[in-house]
């Protein structure tokens, strides 16, 4: 296990964490959900920014307190919030990063400034939007990190800059002793990246499931008032009313179909079923 979290508590008086995630080796996990729904507040509380109340978080096998210099250059950390040292250069950082860590590949950095078309002498203050999120990956990734912790690496940026900063990530857990934990509110960026998913709502874990049975069991019913009043829902999770009935979310679409075949069923996507969990009344 490269991380886990069990019972993590934090008590901001309007706003309340508490959450159980687990990161495994090989394995690629999404912490989705809207924003201020919590994600943030776990990120920083795995990385001892903030200290939770109670619960237990280890990471590499050990309390978070145990933790040794050593340890923590086996972790790859983008924040949306951090800055990349906007008066440097690209080519600036080879120096501090070579300081930071023993493991630090400057030909790997080099090479992959010039695969994703990092300016090596231009001031980083001066890139895009995409070409900092892409540079922050590049360090993330620079000094052969076992565990990666990502908070929305890819807010902001069009479809073709996060098409390559999910290229990266593939080719990266290519090595399956790596994990990575990865939040975003555009979670269909993340389906086909996503060994499990955990959705998060006002601080608290909402579902937890492998991104295959969500995306092959899960499904949504579109009933009216009658279908609705009749049909059997002890397989459904959430309901939302609409002006035509009821959008209602299931784990078991499969025995809706067979049941209810006059009833309109869609395979739906995560972000559809975050907004049915988040917004509808859950059972």
């Amino acid at each position: 296990m490269l991380l886990k979290l069990e019972n993590v508590k934090k008590d901001y008086g309007t706003f309340k964490l508490d959450c159980s995630i687990e990161v495994k080796r090989g394995q690629v996990t999404g912490l989705v959900g809207s924003n201020g729904a919590g994600k943030s507040t776990t990120f920083k509380s795995i990385l001892g920014l903030i200290f939770p109340d109670s619960g237990d978080i280890e990471m590499f096998g050990k309390k978070l307190n145990d933790i040794t210099p050593e340890d923590k250059e086996k972790l790859g950390v983008v924040l949306t919030e951090a800055n990349t040292f906007d008066y440097l250069r690209a080519k600036d950082l080879v120096s501090i990063l070579k300081a930071m860590y023993k493991s630090f590949s400057e030909t790997d950095y080099i090479a992959k400034c010039h695969q994703y078309k990092i300016p090596l002498d231009k001031t980083i203050k001066d890139f895009s939007t995409g070409m900092k999120a892409k540079l922050k990956l590049i360090i993330a990734l620079s000094h052969d990190a076992e565990l990666l912790i990502l908070d929305e690496p890819t807010a902001g940026l069009d479809v073709i800059m996060r098409n390559e900063l999910l290229d990266m990530l593939r080719e990266y857990m290519e090595d399956d002793r790596r994990g990575i934990l990865i939040s975003s509110h555009i979670s269909t960026d993340l389906e086909g990246l996503c060994d499990d998913f955990y959705m998060i709502s006002n601080g608290q874990i909402i579902i937890h499931e492998e991104t295959d049975v969500l995306l092959s069991e899960y499904g949504i019913l579109k009933l009216t008032d009658d279908q609705y009043d009749t049909i059997d829902k002890q397989y459904i999770i959430a309901t939302k009313r609409e002006k035509f009935g009821y959008l209602c979310l299931t784990n078991q679409k499969d025995f809706y179909q067979e049941n209810y075949p006059q009833v309109a069923i869609e395979k739906g996507n995560i972000d559809d079923f975050i907004i049915l969990m988040v917004q509808g009344e859950r059972k």
